[in-house]
């Protein structure tokens, strides 16, 4: 994959994850998501790290952007 692709697609992850308002959801509809939202968010965090990671281990540094 190229890295403009591997860009484009970590911006649609991020563009789709804004999408998500669990304050939208019923108290019903969140606790019978719960376990599938939680297998789902561990397995995003670990996907964050593991990128963060590959960054970090060639010696830079991730910051926030500053607004402009």
């Amino acid at each position: 994959m190229s890295t403009n692709e591997a860009i484009t697609r970590l911006d649609a992850a991020v563009s789709a994850l804004r999408d998500v308002d669990v304050s939208a959801w019923s108290e019903d509809a969140l606790r019978d998501q719960l376990g599938e939202l939680s297998t789902v968010l561990c397995a995003l965090d670990a996907a964050l790290a593991r990128v963060a990671d590959g960054v970090r281990a060639r010696g830079l540094r991730i910051e926030e952007p500053v607004p402009a």
